[in-house]
């Protein structure tokens, strides 16, 4: 079972007693929000944990009490270099505000000895549990795969930070770091062994000498490098106190820049030996003693891992990196067991042991190097067969397939999905609940904090062609590098993408219907700002497009009118007359999405500037104010019960409104050359969103199926489940490709040409998303009828895509007559 953080603690050790006066007024002066004048300030220690002294510090009035954790260099004196807090302090710090790794939030650092006699730093403490045995005796199967594959995602979510960006470009070396640590280590372990101290094990320089002729090419080449945590494993995370998620990553002590699979390895040696708290010697770890049920294998958890990093199946070097971490752990063992001597170790008597610990990880270490095979040549069956370098995904070669994402696409990808699986879904329930509500108009905090997180992430404007932003980008600053935006990135016009790129990005959003705007990527903005980013002139992109990329701001696009048929845009009758330096709008529109959000500042506005006009020369788009004199938001409308609020579907009415001229887009008469123009990306995004609906629903139909027994049986072993869901596969896979094929032919060939394999995806995608989720619904029986899943919600939106997006006519109209036409030539 595991232990909760909060029943680690005991009392301060005599070797490690504090001054407590002089720590409670540093805190009261360094910490904000600390309390003034507690009744209560107590320090107790953390037993766990063999490296730097860490106590638990309660602090308040009566109920009112707040944690928060101490973390300090041992006392007495210490190796070069060891015990470095404040590279802790600037790890934790730099990964807490600037990525989604998990990690405790750090409040001070404090380099003056003379306060508590060594440097020391406080961070938040993490109400959770820690599960101090790998094996998780006491947990159920199912429970312990969940802990196991968060493992490795939490792992993964390390090896992915862009040093660079977060300001750890400098956190250490990147290159040759095995064969540094091989040099530093074997100096330690023969400082810790000198005279007076424990007595060296002969066997270790034999092991130093194995590994120094062994060291991988890729370690000087620095192919594996980026932030290595240095003693990652599963009693040094903390995990949700009912969830089987992490919730913190603890002990960065040995944290620096350096070859990845170091971590890898280190993190498997439970497979491989078992080091208990009393006994002197290690034992047999899963892979001889027997893996508990549940627990995955070795090969497995590393597939895991290799997955959520992108990294490459490491067959090759495994020996190499297994010996290393032996060597590595039995090297820190000894310097533990030689201030345990000492006095000073923060482990207390349990340090004792591992002395003979030490050298049984050595002899371990000898014996893996003696074997022929320690990893399969491929990862298991239902893996991928490489990672990282985008040759393979669900089984497709990049020699034998089109549509393969790169590895930047992969990473970006892996990102999102870790984000709505910690962010998004998490927040679903909430956001329904004040969508319900009587302020169902105002916007959730949680929503603007998440966007602030995805923008740190990179996760933030993703639907911008590259070929738009190249555009912008030379309007808005005038052809310079410089940034436009004041935090002095250029984030704001995306990563770069193509369309066929982000089609794999846009699908993960799509699997939820919050997701999009927390990425500032959903529509009708995206439409809107796609419209700014073709067509807006220089001015009207800094007065509309930048803030809306910034996500300062929200939009509508305004063009269904009540009176008349508006899939056919000709019919349009609101009315945009010039006079003098302005325009007039009257008219009347309806399921303009997005201007009931009280976001929303701007409406692009289809209207006719000269009735007598050319046919398709009537029409002109115009940008709006929401502010302006004349412009009623009159009411929401409702899709099958749903208002979308708080981003909503309008009827407004414009009356008399005045519109500067140089608000006009492109000029008068061009508006039904936009509106075919915005036709492409904007409006492929919803079949790729669709997928990811899609998606969603065959997990939901799935995981229901599997859990659910009728008659006697489960729903899954049902023959016309077995059918229907297939069925729901083969319709989803089909229709993903067909939507790639679209975005590939979007980029390679314009919009024109292309224009025949968009308006197939603009059909079949919803009506496979329909088919999909209507058997998701079904499954879940009345329970999939209810607001209490997001199917139905996810129905909805499918189903009005099939007219909100053009109805099904028009476009089957569309691909009929290009398929006449070729028969002619």
């Amino acid at each position: 079972m595991a232990s909760r953080t909060g029943d680690l603690v005991s009392s301060v050790q005599p070797a490690h007693q504090l001054d407590i006066d002089a720590l409670f007024r540093y805190l009261s002066v360094h910490i904000s929000g600390f309390p003034a004048s507690p009744s209560k300030f107590s320090v107790s220690q953390f037993g766990h944990g063999q490296s730097n002294p860490t106590f638990l510090i309660e602090v308040g009035s009566g109920a009112a009490v707040k944690r928060y954790v101490l973390r300090k260099k041992p006392p007495g004196k210490l190796l070069q270099s060891a015990h470095a807090v404040d590279r802790e302090f600037q790890v934790l710090r730099a990964l807490g505000d600037n990525t989604l790794v998990q990690v405790p939030k750090v409040f001070c650092m404090c380099d003056d000895p003379s306060v508590i006699g060594t440097a020391f730093y406080i961070m938040e403490f993490l109400e959770g549990r820690i599960f101090i045995d790998p094996k998780l005796p006491g947990m159920a199967p199912e429970r312990r795969r969940a802990i196991y594959r968060a493992t490795a995602k939490a792992l993964a979510s390390i090896h992915s930070a862009d040093v660079d960006m977060i300001g750890l470009g400098k956190y250490g070396l990147r290159d040759n770091y095995c064969k540094r640590q091989i040099e530093r280590w074997a100096k330690q372990y023969v400082a810790c062994t000198a005279e007076g101290k424990p007595p060296a094990y002969p066997k270790m320089f034999e092991l130093i000498d194995w590994l120094r002729q062994n060291i991988p090419r890729e370690d000087s080449s620095g192919t594996t490098a980026g932030l290595v945590h240095g003693d990652f494993r599963i009693d040094n995370l903390v995990f949700h106190p009912i969830e089987d998620r992490v919730i913190g990553i603890l002990d960065w002590e040995l944290s620096t820049l350096g070859n990845q699979m170091s971590d890898v390895a280190y993190t498997c040696m439970p497979y491989l030996v078992a080091i208990g708290q009393k006994e002197k010697q290690i034992g047999q770890g899963f892979e001889l003693a027997g893996i508990p049920e549940g627990i995955p294998s070795l090969p497995d958890f590393l597939a895991d891992y290799c997955s959520a990093a992108g990294k490459p199946w490491p067959a090759a070097e495994w020996k190499f990196y297994i010996a290393f971490a032996m060597f590595r752990g039995a090297s820190i063992y000894t310097g533990v067991y030689s201030r345990w001597l000492m006095g000073n170790a923060s482990g207390g008597d349990r340090a004792q042991y591992v002395g003979s610990q030490a050298n049984g990880l050595i002899d371990f270490a000898l014996s893996f190097i003696a074997r022929k095979s320690v990893l399969p040549a491929i990862p298991p069956f239902g893996y991928p067969q490489k990672f990282g370098n985008g040759n393979k995904i669900h089984g497709i070669s990049e020699e034998n397939g089109r549509f393969v994402p790169s590895e930047r696409v992969l990473g970006l990808r892996n990102k999102l999905i870790k984000f709505m699986e910690d962010h998004i879904y998490p927040m679903e329930k909430e956001f329904y609940k004040l969508a319900q509500s009587d302020s169902r108009w105002t916007i959730h905090p949680e929503e603007e904090r998440l966007k602030e997180l995805a923008k740190k992430e990179g996760l933030w404007n993703l639907f911008i062609p590259f070929d738009s932003a190249s555009r912008a980008r030379r309007l808005i600053v005038d052809g310079g590098k410089q940034a436009i935006s004041e935090n002095g990135t250029d984030l704001l016009l995306g990563a770069g993408l193509s369309n066929l790129e982000y089609g794999y990005l846009c699908e993960i959003m799509g699997r939820s219907v919050w997701a999009p705007q927390v990425f500032n990527c959903g529509a009708p903005d995206t439409g809107n700002m796609e419209v700014l980013l073709r067509y807006g002139n220089k001015e009207q992109l800094h007065e509309w497009l930048v803030p809306l990329l910034e996500g300062k701001i929200r939009s509508g696009f305004a063009m269904t009118e009540p009176q008349v048929a508006s899939s056919d845009a000709t019919n349009i009758e609101c009315s945009i007359k010039r006079q003098g330096n302005s325009y007039i709008v009257n008219g009347n529109k309806w399921w303009t999405s997005g201007a009931m959000d009280p976001r929303c500042r701007v409406l692009i506005v289809m209207g006719k500037t000269d009735f007598s006009a050319a046919k398709h020369k009537q029409q002109s788009m115009i940008l709006v104010d929401v502010q302006t004199p004349g412009v009623h938001i009159k009411r929401p409308l409702m899709v099958f019960g749903f208002d979308d609020a708080p981003h909503g579907h309008a009827e407004v009415s414009f009356k008399n409104v005045c519109v500067p001229a140089n608000n006009i887009l492109l000029g008068e008469g061009r508006g039904f050359e936009i509106a075919q123009g915005r036709l492409g990306p904007g409006r492929l995004h919803h079949c790729m969103r669709l997928i990811g609906a899609a998606e969603r629903g065959m997990q939901m139909m799935a995981q229901r199926a599997l859990s659910r027994k009728v008659f006697g049986k489960f729903i899954a072993e049902q023959g016309s489940f077995l059918a229907d869901v297939a069925k729901c596969r083969i319709e989803l896979e089909r229709t993903r490709l067909l939507v790639l094929e679209a975005a590939d032919q979007l980029d390679r060939l314009g919009n024109k040409t292309a224009r025949g394999i968009i308006a197939m995806a603009k059909v079949a995608a919803p009506n496979m998303a329909l088919m999909v989720l209507d058997m998701a619904m079904q499954v879940h029986g009345a329970a999939g009828l209810s607001s209490d899943t997001v199917l139905a919600h996810l129905w909805a939106t499918a189903r009005t895509l099939r007219i909100a997006d053009g109805p099904d006519e028009v476009h089957l109209g569309t691909i009929a007559k290009l398929e006449l036409q070729r028969a002619k030539l």
